[in-house]
Order: C-alpha cells, then sequence, then structure tokens
C-alpha cells in the first residue's frame, strides 16, 4: 500500500522526517522535493566499474543551467530524509518527465531505514535549462510486510552530498 498524503503528515517527526519540510509540497499521495544547486557529472568517456572516477562540480547559477542529452547529471534533493517502517521511493514530477528529464535512471527505489539525500540521476531527451530549488521529484511511501532489518551501507548511508556511483566497492571484497 502507498501512504497518502494525510498518512505522511501523521508520520513526519516519528517514521518520515523530511528536513526542510513545507506543507505546501505535500500531495494526494506523495512529498516534492527539491533540486539543490550542486551537480556532479563523470569526466571520463568511458566509465569503469572497478574503478573511482574523477568528477566535475557544478553549481547552478539564478539564471539556470541547460543539461545536455546524452550526459548523466548527478544531483540531490534539497530534503534530507529518514525514513522508518516504510519503503521510500522517488519518482520524477509528470510535469518534469513532460519536458523530458528523467530523474532516475535505474535508483527510484528507497530502503526502510534509509537515512539521507536522495541523489538524481538526471538525463534529458533535449537541452532544457533547469533551475536550483525546483521542485524536480516526488517521495512516496510504501508499507512492508514481514520482519526486516534497516538499511545499512558503508555507501550511501547518512550521505551529506551529492553520491557518485560506489560500485567499485564492490570489487574490493
Amino acid at each position: 500500500m502507498i501512504l497518502s498524503g494525510q498518512e505522511i503528515k501523521k508520520n513526519l517527526g516519528n517514521k518520515i522526517f523530511i528536513e526542510p519540510y513545507n506543507e505546501t509540497q505535500l500531495n494526494a499521495n506523495s512529498y516534492n522535493v527539491k533540486l539543490n544547486e550542486k551537480l556532479i557529472c563523470y569526466k571520463e568517456e568511458t566509465l569503469d566499474m572497478k574503478k573511482k572516477h574523477a568528477l566535475e562540480e557544478i553549481i547552478i547559477p539564478d539564471e539556470g543551467f541547460v543539461l545536455q542529452p546524452g550526459e548523466l547529471y548527478l544531483g540531490r534533493t534539497e530534503e534530507y530524509t529518514k525514513t522508518f517502517d516504510y519503503v521510500p521511493m522517488i519518482e520524477g514530477r509528470s510535469s518534469v518527465g513532460r519536458l523530458g528529464i528523467f530523474i532516475h535512471v535505474t535508483a527510484g527505489f528507497g530502503d526502510v531505514g534509509f537515512c539521507g539525500y536522495w541523489t538524481l540521476e538526471i538525463f534529458s531527451v533535449k537541452p532544457i535549462r533547469i533551475y536550483k530549488g525546483v521542485e524536480i521529484a516526488q517521495l512516496y511511501y510504501h508499507t512492508i510486510n514481514g520482519e526486516y532489518e534497516n538499511y545499512q551501507s558503508s555507501k550511501y548511508q547518512n550521505n551529506n552530498d551529492v553520491q557518485p556511483s560506489m560500485l567499485y566497492k564492490d570489487f574490493l571484497k
């Protein structure tokens, strides 16, 4: 089951934490999150799963920044979230998708117990100007059935910034 907006609100400060929280971003069954000003891109043309990659940082100016097709931009939400007893998920807003912007390539699924900023895997179909602070995606919450353990990750849990892939750490085991 997906939580209603009123159920999200009812669980704030208990099982769901969204900071900063703004009542106007609450929807019927989701919560809109904003785009932070910082983006990163991989510098290499070819990426290798076994390697840590060099990154380029972009700060979105007040006049916006034009995303280029064929380039993957990693961004993050303005909001820091913590979720307990529910499975958080993220999707792009339909208004954003209708402009040809993908907010996540494959990683829209969160884990129960996740604490941190959401990294966005931003890709555009056409060149498009984006702006910091735009409500770019929406969080929604599923109930979970059965016993579970809270998410634990030395890679992504309790992050403080945009998170590039750390898949290379899996090869170090």
